[in-house]
């Protein structure tokens, strides 16, 4: 699907590591190399036309993401450097504010680091505490499990989607109304979840959401933070400086612009914000409900190939997201990685960045295939070709 549009898959690589971070079509290249051959000024700065153009295109790409995840608002928009910053924006500027001792913030093991560090430092400075919903046998999260989580002193539920081991889709909306009925505040993590599925931020009623570009054939260095808007009001910018304020005469009166400004200090990624832009519009051209369905069906696939392969072990064969991951019996996981880079198949070993995660599924290493649209079968089989002669491996790694 779409494998034409995208210039690195003529240098015969299998990429198969979009968890990490995605391939680029030639659209948004061509978007990006628009705006500094073309319209190189800055954002929201000049009186004259260039600064003007810029304008149009950061704004309008503001708008095409507000239409993507069905904010009511593009002022409900806000450009960051990516899920890890948003996310930290929204513990710092908007949870450090209010949370209070002993006031409870119910995460999972299998949570990404930037998922758990902010949290865990709201802990550390504020007094709250962090606790874990537990994970049922295939280490997916349950709305009932979450229910048993709760208590009064439960403040905010934070979230993966879509998480990047495990690939369990949570029920996100269920959740959310629950936590809602007990006055508990609810943050997703859509790195994973945003690129892969439909996501409609009224219909999900989520607090806030986080998302990168670059997981969504956009480029590096340019993320989401969307909130609602009472929420993003109350939010202190992280980042003082130019552009985000009206004016300032000494120390006592400062006064900020409105949102989504305040929010976005200094030059933005001016660059980075117009190419996601294009990329989102990329990704409806084809459509998020076809991008569903197809990566299931390569998944399962996948699975299929794979359990035809004894020394595989599958840690997550139940799983809804476009992720594998597994090792390979008496082989270190690196071991694997290098191997099959010899034969240009690019895959991720390691942790993941889920480091607390190696608590419930006992193993701290595993290989990582993350599909995307412009995989395919043949790549799979290339794969399932080089990892089912176990002696060719151990051969190989000497």
């Amino acid at each position: 699907m779409k494998q034409e549009e995208f210039p690195m898959l003529k240098e015969d690589y299998i990429y198969l590591d979009n968890g990490a971070t995605t391939l680029k079509p030639q659209c948004v290249i061509d978007k990006i190399k628009e705006y500094y051959e073309t319209y190189s000024a800055n954002a929201h700065r000049g009186d004259y036309d260039l600064s003007y153009k810029v304008n149009q295109e950061y704004e309008g790409a503001r708008e095409e993401i507000r239409k993507f995840i069905h904010a009511k608002e593009k002022e409900e928009v806000i450009f960051t450097s990516g899920t890890t910053e948003s996310l930290n924006m929204i513990a710092t500027g908007f949870f450090e504010k209010i949370i209070e001792p002993n006031d409870e913030i119910l995460i999972t093991k299998s949570e990404h680091a930037s998922n758990v560090l902010p949290w865990f430092r709201l802990q550390n400075k504020c007094g709250a505490v962090v606790k874990y919903i537990p994970l049922d046998e295939n280490h997916y999260v349950t709305l009932e499990e979450v229910k048993r989580a709760v208590t009064p002193q439960t403040k905010i539920i934070a979230l993966a989607g879509i998480t990047n081991v495990i690939g369990d889709e949570r029920p996100i909306k269920e959740i959310t109304k629950f936590a809602h009925e007990h006055n508990i505040f609810v943050v997703m993590d859509g790195a994973q979840s945003v690129p892969h599925r439909k996501t409609d931020v009224q219909d999900l009623d989520i607090d806030f959401l986080a998302f990168s570009g670059h997981k969504m054939c956009g480029p590096t260095g340019i993320g989401v933070l969307y909130g609602k808007r009472p929420l993003l009001e109350e939010l202190d910018p992280i980042n003082l400086g130019g552009g985000m304020n009206e004016s300032f005469d000494n120390p006592n009166e400062i006064y900020y612009k409105e949102l989504p400004h305040r929010l976005e200090a200094g030059t933005p990624n001016i660059a980075g914000a117009i190419g996601l832009g294009e990329a989102v519009r990329f990704l409806e051209s084809i459509g998020m409900e076809n991008i569903e369905t197809y990566e299931k069906n390569l998944r399962k696939y996948a699975i299929d190939k794979f359990l035809s392969i004894p020394h595989v072990d599958l840690l997550n064969l139940e799983a809804d997201g476009g992720i594998l991951a597994f090792n390979i019996d008496g082989i270190f996981s690196q071991d694997v990685a290098y191997y099959l880079n010899k034969y240009k198949i690019c895959v991720r070993a390691g942790n993941h960045c889920a480091k607390i995660l190696k608590s419930e599924v006992g193993v701290t290493n595993s290989l990582r295939v993350s599909l995307y649209f412009y995989n395919t079968e043949s790549d799979i089989d290339a794969l399932v070709e080089l990892l089912k002669d176990k002696g060719k491996i151990e051969k190989e790694m000497l």
